[in-house]
């Protein structure tokens, strides 16, 4: 049989979980937490934006290309993602499921490999971090038989 991995997550936490066939139901495989996507972006910084020279005369500040919230979320996203490859090269399963929120799964997607990304069988862009197990199998019973 082969063993399939579901990776429910959002931002700030997430879980693995392994399905080892039909029937077999949903076990725990990993927890995670990252506390600091729910931070506001005012507490993730340390002090105002810093200073540069704008054309001209003028003084304008420094604006990050994203914010210190969607900084923390990416953080998280490669720690995942990371936790993914790590299954994948011992082998702990040969398909996968992604359920997040849309935003979410794209962070996911960017920072996961191309070898990862080849054993996902479905994604569902939903925030399933708080459903229990039987109603995540409900959820899931379209891609995994559970």
């Amino acid at each position: 049989m082969s063993t399939t991995w579901i990776l429910v997550s959002n931002a700030s936490s997430g879980k693995i979980l392994r399905n080892t066939g039909p029937n077999k139901g949903l076990e725990m495989v990993k927890e995670f937490e990252h506390p600091q996507s729910r931070e506001k972006n005012a507490d993730l910084v340390t002090d105002r934006p810093g200073h540069n020279q704008g054309h001209g005369g003028g003084h304008g500040s420094y604006v990050p290309a994203t914010t210190p919230k969607e900084h923390e979320a990416d953080v998280f996203a490669l720690e995942l993602a990371r936790e993914l490859e790590a299954g994948r090269v011992g082998k702990e399963f040969e398909r996968l499921v992604l359920v997040a929120p849309p935003a979410f799964l794209g962070q996911l997607n960017q920072r996961m490999n191309d070898t990862v990304k080849s054993l996902v069988s479905d994604k569902l862009e939903k925030d399933y971090t708080r459903a229990t197990n039987k109603e995540l199998a409900q959820h899931l019973s379209a891609c995994v038989c559970l």
